[in-house]
């Protein structure tokens, strides 16, 4: 029972860091295409951009979506987390949504 306890802790650790890091890789990815154009030039830069700024997890770019709404600049994300195949659970999808300036 113990094990299965810490086992829970570190899954739903690792389910919070990944959403921690897609929210990040958004914030920072909003941001960069409305002050820094030389960086984030075009919708594939800003989205490549948004996967390095991920919190050290490897995710593909396809991960993230620019889009220009009257809000300003504005990348989502959408990650479907799998837990471990032993417990045979659907991915769970998370997502996140970050505009800038606003």
């Amino acid at each position: 029972m113990f094990f299965l306890f810490i086992f829970g802790i570190i899954e739903f650790g690792l389910l919070f860091w990944t959403q921690l890091g897609i929210q990040h890789g958004t914030e920072m990815a909003a941001r960069c295409a409305t002050v820094n154009s030389t960086l984030c030039p075009s919708g594939s830069a800003i989205t490549n951009y948004a996967a390095q700024q991920a919190f050290g997890l490897t995710l593909p770019a396809a991960t993230f979506t620019y889009s220009t709404p009257t809000c300003g600049n504005q990348v989502s994300a959408s990650y479907a987390f799998q837990f471990p195949q032993i417990l045979n659970l659907s991915p769970v999808t998370l997502t996140a949504r970050a505009c800038f300036p606003s």
